[in-house]
């Protein structure tokens, strides 16, 4: 539908958006003076956390492939989140004209948003280029952002906004559960997804309120047609993580520096496909915050349809 007709925020919600505002004000951070400070990552340490990259399924590797492999996968989760941000930042332009001639304050607050996330895009792109001078050449990252981002923004608002907060909110919880406790990762990693974190914080509040918005200016049928499309969406999003999963399993096992046997190969493959699976689509699913707004925005049909598109992925990655 036409974002330009969604009617404002309910009452009750601009307090939500203010708050966000402030928080907005008081963790900004600048790439170089806060988050870089002029250092590099440390290659003797691990990129992602054991918890992430499940690692220890596959107990054959020695504690340094085990690190590399961290650090490869750490390289594409980094890629990752520039390229969804790409389409965010698109898709809250476009939500903020709904509010431009009207709340000011809820304007304000996505337009901060946009500005936040062209900086993280910045950052991403920055750490892959840092990241390609420190590991072995012939890593590819295949989805291209301008690509995938016209694909989720031919879908609806409501598909788009669903996804989007999905992927808000696993980055806070992967940050909080897993970065943040883990006292092996190399320093500026760590330091990258902290800031990231605190800015990711507001996100999630705003794309919920946004969502939420949408969805009371839509129709039964256009959210009907919204949760086929949402499935679509993450459908293409597992396509990301096999095609990508298989890449960067071949670039670790030709740079690991020894010959792999068959099984040990497959196994690698598999493991880093349910890493990714987890990462990008269960992780986030089956969080209890997410649940509760995709329950209440579904009917029981819609969430069972919900469920059955994700219960292969689910099942590949013991969730």
């Amino acid at each position: 539908m036409d974002s330009t007709v969604i009617e404002r925020a309910p009452a009750g919600t601009a307090n939500r958006y203010a708050q966000c505002i402030e928080a907005s004000k008081r963790v900004r951070w600048d790439i170089d003076r806060d988050v870089i400070r002029g250092r590099d990552f440390d290659y003797t340490r691990k990129f992602l956390p054991d918890s992430l990259s499940k690692v220890q399924a596959l107990p054959f590797l020695s504690p340094t492939e085990k690190r590399f492999l961290s650090q490869v996968q750490g390289r594409t989760y980094a890629n990752m989140f520039a390229l969804v941000e790409r389409f965010i930042g698109s898709k809250t332009t476009e939500l903020s004209q709904a509010h431009s001639l009207g709340d000011q304050v809820a304007f304000e607050a996505l337009v901060r948003l946009t500005d936040e996330e062209l900086k993280h895009q910045e950052l991403f792109r920055r750490l892959d280029v840092l990241m390609a001078a420190g590991m072995p050449a012939g890593y590819t990252f295949l989805p291209q952002p301008n690509e995938v981002a016209e694909v989720v923004l031919g879908k609806g608002d409501w598909a788009v906004m669903a996804l989007t907060l999905d992927i808000e909110i696993f980055s806070q919880v992967h940050y909080r559960a897993s970065i943040e406790p883990d006292g092996e990762l190399s320093a500026l990693w760590k330091d990258v997804f902290l800031f990231h974190w605190k800015e990711e914080s507001q996100h999630a509040i705003l794309d919920e309120l946004e969502w939420r918005r949408v969805h009371a200016a839509t129709s039964e049928a256009e959210r009907d047609r919204g949760v086929d499309e949402l499935i679509e969406l993450v459908g293409a999003v597992d396509g990301i993580c096999q095609a990508q999963s298989a890449c960067d399993a071949a670039y670790f096992m030709k740079n690991a520096g020894r010959k792999f046997t068959p099984a040990e190969q497959e196994k690698v493959q598999d493991v880093m496909l349910q890493a990714y699976r987890w990462q990008y689509v269960a992780s986030g699913a089956q969080l209890a915050r997410y649940g509760e707004v995709l329950q209440a925005l579904t009917t029981p049909a819609q969430m069972a349809r919900i469920q059955a598109a994700l219960a292969p992925v689910f099942a590949h990655v013991g969730a």
